[in-house]
């Protein structure tokens, strides 16, 4: 974004009933940008999301902020929908500008923990060992090793990414801490462990059950899917799996309208859940049918539908690819579909 780009002034849209959003730029991301959303209240705005960590981004949040009459200095907390980067990556800016509170599920703050205390040599040997264990070629381990080694020519070392750590948790069924209104909070894990919703109780009374709008985060949004990885190593991690009851959680709720953070806002978010679970499933049967021939990973995620094909895929977004090839096979293994064939390395999978 250049300097003309990071200077024009964001305005805020009045959604009504206290509920304002903010199109937060992401640099360079086909994204475009978060919809930040603020909830006003008696002591100062509470944020959803923050934003991406970037001058533009703060700019353009500090600009919308102002533009609904308040600002950055005002923020009195945020809420992480999830710990993304471009959700929470802001929030440092945020906190340092006013103190304010932050809140987060409890298993998306374990792994800003992770990162922010885990060394870069420890991610690089996780990244390298899935590589190999998931049959990958040399090429491609050594490719990964080389783009990950700190350069010796640079004589800028960027400083190690931080998160900001919560200093409050949210629990699903509890209502979040926004005065005046009714929050409720939703976990939705799937896309992240601790990925939450938050259903706007709008409707005449007091307690859950009342209709009103879902600040849906990436969990549903109106044209995509949000990426489903392995984000567990353990046996027991079933992310798709996990997504899907989300999904089904969601879809059972009094929603009047969705705020996703991505793109725009839209009414049947039960019928927007049915589409994606279609999509899931679809990605399941033809998963599955593949499996007739033992497969190694590397294989399944080669031979998976993605946005682009998969020659014209960078380090990283194979990366993605594979973790979400890992969790969509990991589903079929849960419900008995699908299993290891064999024992030594690489593992290839068959259909059972």
């Amino acid at each position: 974004m250049d300097s003309d780009q990071a200077s024009t002034p964001v305005a805020a849209t009045d959604l009504g009933g206290g509920v304002w959003t903010i199109p937060v730029p992401i640099p360079d991301n086909p994204l475009g940008w978060t919809n930040v959303y603020a909830l006003e209240s008696p002591a100062g705005p509470v944020l959803v999301d923050a934003g991406w960590d970037d001058p533009a981004s703060l700019a353009a949040l500090t600009s919308g902020l102002e533009s609904m009459g308040s600002s950055l200095s005002a923020v009195h907390g945020v809420i992480a929908t999830h710990n993304h980067p471009d959700h929470h990556g802001l929030t440092y800016a945020v906190v340092e500008a006013s103190g304010a509170w932050v809140a987060m599920h409890e298993a998306d703050a374990a792994h800003v923990h992770l990162i922010n205390t885990a060394p870069r040599s420890r991610w690089l040997e996780h990244h390298l060992g899935a590589l190999r264990a998931a049959g990958a070629p040399q090429e491609a381990v050594d490719a990964l090793a080389e783009m990950r080694k700190p350069s010796m020519e640079s004589a800028v070392i960027k400083p190690k990414f931080r998160l900001h750590t919560p200093d409050r948790f949210l629990v699903h069924g509890e209502l979040a801490d926004v005065a005046g209104r009714d929050v409720r909070i939703v976990w939705t894990p799937g896309h992240t462990p601790g990925h939450v919703c938050l259903h706007l109780e709008e409707g005449i009374g007091s307690g859950p059950g009342r209709a009103g709008r879902l600040l849906s985060g990436d969990h549903l949004l109106p044209s995509i899917t949000p990426h489903i990885g392995l984000y567990d190593d353990t046996e027991e991690a079933d992310p798709l799996g996990d997504f899907l009851a989300s999904l089904a959680r969601v879809a059972a709720l009094p929603v009047t309208g969705v705020l996703p953070a991505h793109k725009h806002n839209f009414t049947d978010a039960a019928g927007r859940v049915d589409e994606i679970v279609a999509f899931h499933e679809q990605r399941l049967g033809t998963l599955l049918a593949r499996l007739s021939t033992p497969l190694t990973l590397w294989e399944i995620a080669v031979g998976m539908d993605w946005n682009r094909p998969w020659e014209q895929l960078g380090l990283q977004n194979r990366q993605i690819a594979l973790s979400e090839a890992a969790a969509h096979l990991r589903h079929l293994v849960k419900r008995g579909q699908a299993g290891a064939v064999n024992t030594d390395d690489p593992i290839r999978y068959g259909a059972i």
